[in-house]
């Protein structure tokens, strides 16, 4: 069983419906929670509110049998998939093709669309909406609809009866207009859900409206629909290490953004994954190569900074030429300052967050030399989204960089991947099957060099 829940554009309820449907159906079924797109704070949600973990489908980073094969490991032992889409439906990384897009998804994976709208002071224009959504792509299956911020019941049945009538679809729920639902925003989306000590009160009350408002028996017939998956499956990693190792990778309150599939291609690669944290330990596990993910180290700066043992400790592991692979918020903590407190200073340059954003796209990055995950002539898709810069200019870079930056912006002058002995820190976030190697390259470099 699987649906996805798509919207007709951005901010019009996505992510609370997605995640109240998630945190209700969880009361009958083992749900399995899954985010198109590049995004690490929707999942944390969808994490809490079905206690599966969330993972990200994405047809930039994925080919079409990637998408099936990383939906079938994540329905191993579940019951239904609940989908939460990106944006529009049918927004891409373009205006003509569906690369990107939740619609791309819905036919990788043959699935029914519940299509989210934003019906506040609509009646027949809502039904104008589905029905052209319905027609741009005819390949899409639009099984339902959900009106979000509907007036009062009057609105609501007006509405419902207009699109019912009007496009031949079904409505199956109206949620009313109601402030004790939203969320606190943060500079990059919703507040992730590891910070916030009530998330789990918000997502029971998002699942207590769901439950008043939305035809859940409905949804589950619907979702029963979608047909067995028997289209061509491509593996989203490869497994080429052969010898047993161990990788610290760091998760706490700073860093947590982690795309799971990148930390299983690891596991799959003979690796045993040691959990540390960078705010609250002191010293490193007995490891061979480390893993620092992104986050919002710009926020715990202070605090990363006073925890002098532990920056010592990854500075010695760096020192001994062990393999390090840091993206975006990791690659902060390497450098010499977050701000004006003092980080690890594996890299001399200070790091700060500003107030707008300095990266927000799609990226393809090609290789220029070897490193500890990729190898040199290879080219990756992956994405980045930052409001942090680290201050290198051309008078005082020391380093030379592993990846040229095709599409997007990268640290510098259209690079990133800082290479410093065998440590690598870029602002890119990527994922396994955009690399199928990652995995076993980051095994193998931490066999050889990190023992």
């Amino acid at each position: 069983m699987r649906i996805i829940l798509a919207g007709t554009g951005s901010a019009v309820g996505k992510t609370t419906i997605s995640t109240g449907i998630m945190k209700a159906l969880s009361e009958k079924f083992n749900v399995q929670p899954f985010k198109v797109g590049p995004d690490y704070i929707d999942p944390s949600y969808h994490t809490l509110a079905t206690g599966n973990t969330s993972r990200n489908l994405d047809s930039f980073f994925m080919k079409e049998g990637q998408v099936r094969d990383s939906f079938l490991k994540g329905m191993e032992g579940k019951d239904i998939a609940v989908i939460e889409g990106v944006r529009g439906l049918y927004e891409g990384i373009d205006s003509i093709n569906d690369i990107g897009s939740t619609a791309s998804v819905a036919k990788s994976l043959n699935a029914p669309v519940i299509l989210i709208i934003n019906s506040r002071s609509l009646v027949k224009s809502a039904a104008a909406l589905v029905l052209g959504f319905k027609a741009l792509d005819p390949e899409i299956n639009i099984a339902g609809v959900i009106l979000n911020k509907v007036k009062n019941k009057a609105h609501y049945l007006k509405t419902k009866k207009s699109i019912e009538e009007l496009t031949n679809t079904e409505v199956i729920g109206g949620i009313t207009r109601d402030d004790k639902i939203s969320i606190e925003q943060r500079h990059l989306g919703l507040v992730p859900a590891r910070e916030r000590e009530n998330s789990l009160k918000f997502i029971d009350i998002w699942s207590e409206v769901i439950k008043n408002s939305i035809d859940l028996d409905r949804l589950v017939e619907i979702a029963k629909t979608a047909p067995k998956i028997t289209s061509n499956i491509v593996p989203i990693w490869n497994e080429i290490n052969k010898q047993k190792v161990k990788i610290g990778i760091a998760y706490d309150e700073v860093f947590n953004f982690y795309y799971k599939e990148n930390i299983e291609s690891l596991e799959a690669n003979k690796a045993k994954i040691e959990y540390f944290s960078p705010l609250n330990d002191e010293e490193l596990p007995d490891v061979d190569g480390l893993y620092i993910g992104g986050g919002y180290p710009e926020l715990f700066s202070k605090e990363l900074s006073e925890n002098e043992k532990m920056l010592q400790e990854i500075k010695t592991f760096h020192l001994e030429d062990r393999p390090i692979f840091a993206e975006c918020g990791g690659l902060m903590y390497l450098m010499n300052s977050i701000h004006d407190d003092k980080v690890v200073n594996v890299y001399p340059y200070k790091s700060i967050l500003t107030d707008r954003v300095q990266a927000l796209k799609y990226t393809i990055a090609e290789v220029t030399q070897d490193n500890i995950i990729s190898k040199k002539g290879e080219k990756f898709n992956g994405h980045e989204f930052h409001y942090s810069k680290v201050l290198v200019c051309e008078d005082n870079l020391r380093h030379e960089f592993a990846f040229n930056i095709l599409r997007g912006k990268g640290s510098y002058d259209n690079q990133d991947g800082f290479i410093q002995g065998n440590t690598l820190a870029s602002y890119v976030h990527t994922h396994v099957a955009a690399m199928p190697n990652f995995g076993g390259n980051l095994a193998i470099s931490s066999n050889e060099l990190g023992g």
